[in-house]
Order: structure tokens, then sequence, then C-alpha cells
């Protein structure tokens, strides 16, 4: 969903390595997630000055002559509001449905990472019904389009190009399922029979599986180096080998933290 905006699509083109080296996008990406939500406050803040210096530098041209740059705020706010429903839609793939109340919540307490991402509160909708009435304004929007390098890029991170990881076929479809439509025949993602039924069969099963995981493998390691912080330990080494999947490190560490 990020690529369908063209701010977004132009920079990971022109700026990332994400059409070769999709892993280190992946950990890169995570590292900063991770470390905003769950790094000591020093670590969150340097997470984000390093972001904010990080994107000053990402700004160009589109094919069309409109100029670009990573740090504005609509394109910022479209970034965020993907990270937004993306989670909700697959933990109630998962799990029960949260209330409407529960939505609220989480989307209040989601504003504290936008403001690390730089995003004014001001520049957010207020509430969660704003927040739906914003993505369904975006979705019907022609800020959002699909264009021959989105496409690229996204054809890349569907295959898993640049990695050993190759996604299982209930996963696309599942991502094609997710996606508005307008917007899944601009991504040239099959929607067909077989892909249908594979929606099918993971909504029968992700629900029955997931919570029969132990929670040292169903959260990440991020989040259980948090609760040994909290609790005055080190992270374990399960802990460790997790950081290093989700972020390719082992350890929740920014240069500069003072906590």
């Amino acid at each position: 969903m990020q690529l369908a905006h063209p701010w977004v699509a132009t920079a990971l083109a022109q700026h990332s390595t994400l059409l070769n080296d999709a892993l280190g996008r992946f950990h890169s990406t995570f590292r900063v997630l991770y470390t905003m939500l769950f790094g000591t406050r020093g670590q969150a803040i340097e997470a984000s000055r390093q972001l904010y210096r990080l994107h000053t530098g990402i700004r160009g041209d589109l094919a069309s002559g409109e100029h670009y740059e990573a740090n504005e705020t609509a394109a910022l706010r479209w970034v965020f509001a993907t990270l937004v429903e993306s989670a909700i839609m697959a933990y109630e793939f998962v799990l029960p449905p949260l209330t409407l109340s529960e939505r609220g919540q989480y989307y209040a307490e989601s504003k504290r990472m936008a403001a690390l991402f730089g995003i004014s509160a001001e520049a957010l909708p207020e509430d969660w019904t704003g927040f739906l009435q914003y993505t369904a304004k975006m979705f019907a929007s022609p800020e959002l389009s699909v264009d021959a390098g989105a496409l690229a890029l996204g054809r890349s991170v569907m295959s898993g190009a640049g990695t050993w990881i190759r996604p299982p076929h209930w996963y696309a479809a599942l991502t094609a399922y997710w996606m508005p439509q307008r917007l899944r025949t601009a991504f040239a993602l099959p929607f067909g029979a077989r892909e249908e039924e594979a929606v099918q069969w993971a909504g029968r099963w992700l629900p029955r599986l997931y919570p029969s995981i132990p929670g040292a493998l169903r959260y990440v390691g991020p989040f259980h180096e948090a609760n040994a912080r909290l609790h005055g330990r080190a992270p374990g080494l399960l802990t460790r080998k997790s950081n290093y999947f989700w972020m390719g490190q082992s350890r929740l560490l920014y240069s500069g933290s003072s906590e």
C-alpha cells in the first residue's frame, strides 16, 4: 500500500536497495520501528533523529517533474496510515475483533509513534472515525497510483527477491485480498478462485494455530528484550536470535543512546 503513493515508490526506487536487498530494507525498517516501540526513551528518540536525518537527504523529482521530499507531511501520513491499518487487519485475521473503543485507543496510542516519525498531531485525523474517513478518501483518490517503478518494486517484495525467503501462496493471496480492488488490479495481483481458496484456508487455520504458538516465538524479540529490561534482566539467547531475524542485530541499540 505504501508503494501506491508515487512519492514513496519513487523515493524507494531512487534512494533504497529494496530491489536487490529486500532483506536489508526489511531489517532497517523494523530496526527503526521496534526501537521506537520497545526501546528506552533515549533509544526511541535517537532512532527518530536518525530517521529524520536520513529522510532529509531523500528528495528528487517524479517522472512528471513534480518534486518530492521524504519528510513531507502528506507522504509521511500515508506511510503511517498503512502501518496502523495493516496491523489491525492482521490482528483481527487471527484473533477476536477489537471493539470500537479498543480501536480508538489503539489509534490514539499510535499517534505517539507518528510523533517520532515527525508527524504533528494536528496533521493526523483526530480519532478512529476520522482515520477511516481519511483512508477511504485516499483509496479513492488519484493521489494513489501505480506506475512501472511501483509495479517493479511490488513484484520484488512479493517474490522475496534478494532473500532466501519465498512468501507462500496464501500470503500473497491475503495481500491481494486486503488490497482495494483498484490497486490490486494496478499491482497485477491475481485474485481468482485459487487465491480465494487460499484465503479461506488461512482464515480457518491461522486463528487455530496462532494462539498455540509459545509466547517465546509468538512475540518478537524486541518485545522480550523490553520485558527483560523492565525486570532488570539481560535478553536471553532466544531473544537475541529473534532480534537478529527481525532487525539484523541482536540488541535494540542505537549509537548515542543515553538510556
